[in-house]
């Protein structure tokens, strides 16, 4: 395994341990729980995590640019689910229904409260925060792209 291999590998793990330190400070520190998608959304993270430290601790034994495809495809359906967030937070797509607004109105009393048993407390489809107009969602979303960009480009110069 070449150097840059190697610092490329760490590079991914500091970079996926930055963004999900970051989702942890927000939620224990700054006090923003996370909605079922936001959890969701730590997956591809932890995945690279992962990968990136099999990588690093492997050396020479894996050939070529295949844990770079293979972190560009995770960075990838990362990027697709935030984007799939954002899309609900902005009404674009219907979210799971135990955590977003139910736009229907119940019938009884009874239906009521099942509806309000069945809501997560933290609702998908409402931003908690936002930078610049940008949700959280966003924020992933933009950092997943470029990430599955990073490694789609150290792949092909590997391969």
């Amino acid at each position: 395994m070449t150097a840059s291999t190697r610092s490329f590998a760490g590079f991914v793990f500091v970079a996926s341990t930055l963004v999900l330190g970051a989702a942890l400070l927000s939620q224990y520190w700054g006090g923003l729980a996370p909605c079922e998608l936001c959890l969701k959304e730590r997956w591809p993270w932890d995945a690279a995590l992962l990968i990136a430290a099999l990588w690093f601790l492997l050396s020479g034994r894996i050939p070529g640019g295949w844990p770079a495809v293979v972190l560009a495809l995770i960075f990838a359906a990362g990027a697709a689910l935030a984007f799939y967030h954002v899309g609900v937070e902005q009404h674009w797509f219907a979210g799971p229904s135990s955590c977003t607004t139910n736009a229907t109105a119940a019938q009884t009393i009874d239906d009521l409260k099942r509806q309000l048993l069945a809501t997560e407390p933290v609702l998908c489809d409402q931003v908690q925060w936002s930078f610049l107009g940008i949700s959280l969602a966003g924020l992933n979303l933009i950092a997943s792209a470029a990430m599955a960009i990073i490694c789609l480009a150290a792949a092909r110069r590997r391969a």
